[in-house]
């Protein structure tokens, strides 16, 4: 098969994913610049054995190159100390949709509320969540990303929600 031909069958069967690639290295890494070079780096993997790939589901074929590549990424440049960089989109107070200022600014609230307790649950329990809330995967399919069985991934699930329902409900509780 001529290069050509293979690179667009590869772009076919895999660009459909690269939003869920990327969001899932995003979650996984906690930082925008640090996923767009993951979910590049897992791209050139997937292509490289895409001769290999046997059939079967695309996505968690995808997604799982791209959690590997995440936790190995990640072993090798995490930090100890880790520093939150400035996101435009989050701290943005600019005024749009024509809601007004205070409605804006308790969704605001709620987002980031949301954002900072995903990101403080320990990853296994992020990449879960993750993988079903945001991108809607089944229990199975998340079980062949992770290499974990069905009952791992409920398990983590039911902790996640439950951790996440806490974090929630204490910040609530500390803003009233």
């Amino acid at each position: 098969m001529s290069e050509t031909v293979r690179r667009e069958r590869f772009e076919q069967a895999v660009l459909p994913h690269l939003d869920a690639a990327y969001n899932l290295a995003r979650w996984l890494t906690r930082n925008e610049q640090d996923s767009q070079d993951i979910t590049q780096e897992a791209l050139l993997r997937a292509f490289r054995f895409f001769d290999g790939y046997q059939g079967g589901n695309m996505r968690a074929w995808l997604l799982t190159i791209v959690r590997n590549t995440c936790y190995t990424w990640i072993q090798r440049n995490r930090r100890a100390d880790r520093t939150e960089l400035f996101d435009e989109e989050i701290h943005s107070m600019a005024v749009s949709g024509g809601a007004d200022p205070e409605t804006q600014v308790l969704a605001g609230s709620d987002r980031e509320s949301l954002r900072r307790a995903l990101e403080d649950l320990p990853e296994v329990f992020r990449e879960a969540l993750v993988l079903r809330e945001m991108e809607g995967m089944s229990y199975k399919e998340i079980a062949d990303v992770t290499s974990v069985s069905l009952g791992t991934v409920m398990s983590r699930l039911a902790r996640a929600r439950t951790q996440l329902r806490e974090s929630l409900s204490v910040g609530l509780s500390k803003e009233t």
